[in-house]
């Protein structure tokens, strides 16, 4: 069965069209645009009208492009900045307005689990003892331990993604060495006093990790995740875009991303695999049972 699945986040809005068979997913295509609803967020914490109907437009858009691929049935969830923004029903009105789409609202802890289950259900070979996943996104970042592939244990939401950290601190490009000591204090304030469990192994899942493979490689510990900051620092995000074919927005967000996911890999104590599925394979995954 065809399905697909639309996450409204923080940073994107993102477009993820699979094929379900034997409780794999085949993925057939893919895509993002960065919405930034985080930026959007007026002093009371509303989501304003012109961003309201961006985004609108945006889903409207992909789920045309989901039905023409052939999706027999689409979900769409939002997250972190939707969450918490003080007019969320109005953008669920909106998308239902423009296309028909009902939008679910994940809680901290529906967003934690389904990007848990993503992550354990595409690992190439089944993890031993329990699994560590930290999903960064723009606005918020959750760790999750559990036993793969589907049984969370503990989980925690940090108020923090990469879109906020980044709009904070993280204001010349590239960023001074003192913005990104202040973002890092920042970064390890929020994780003060957060327990977890130590699982035997960690993947990171979200948009952050998955754009610091092209400079990191597929596991970010201390030395790998030293060089991609070195290589954040070296030079405008305009020239790391066309160096390493990313996203101009993307760039100017690693480096808020990569503190937070190195803060939450001290945390854990073990270094993060970059793994192949989040949220939205946790999404289709559990649809398709």
């Amino acid at each position: 069965m065809r399905g697909a699945c639309i996450d409204i986040g923080s940073n994107t809005t993102r477009l993820l069209v699979a094929d379900r068979a034997s409780g794999e997913l085949h993925e057939v295509h893919q895509e993002r645009v960065f919405t930034r609803i985080s930026r959007g967020l007026a002093e009371d914490g509303a989501i304003s009208r012109a961003k309201i109907a961006e985004v609108a437009s945006v889903v409207s858009d992909q789920l045309r492009r989901a039905r023409k691929l052939g999706a027999e049935h689409i979900d769409a969830v939002a997250t972190a900045a939707i969450r918490r923004a003080e007019n969320r029903d109005e953008l669920v009105d909106a998308v239902r307005a423009g296309c028909g789409l009902e939008v679910r609202i994940l809680t901290d802890v529906e967003e934690a689990r389904l990007a848990f289950v993503g992550a354990a259900r595409t690992l190439a070979a089944p993890a031993d003892g329990l699994l560590g996943v930290v999903d960064v996104g723009g606005g918020s970042s959750e760790l999750v331990v559990g036993q793969a592939p589907d049984v969370v244990k503990w989980c925690a939401s940090l108020a923090v993604g990469s879109g906020d950290l980044a709009d904070e601190f993280l204001l010349s490009d590239p960023p001074s060495a003192d913005q990104l000591e202040r973002a890092r204090a920042s970064v390890e304030q929020r994780l003060d006093g957060i327990g977890a469990p130590r699982p035997a192994s960690a993947i990171a899942v979200g948009g952050s990790a998955t754009s610091l493979r092209r400079m990191a490689g597929d596991v970010l510990d201390d030395a790998s995740c030293e060089r991609a900051l070195e290589v954040l620092v070296s030079a405008p995000a305009a020239e790391l875009s066309g160096s390493y074919g990313l996203d101009l927005e993307r760039v100017r967000l690693l480096p808020a991303g990569l503190l937070i996911l190195r803060g939450c890999a001290e945390r854990f104590g073990v270094p993060l695999q970059i793994g192949w599925g989040g949220i939205r394979e946790g999404v289709l995954l559990e649809a398709g049972g």
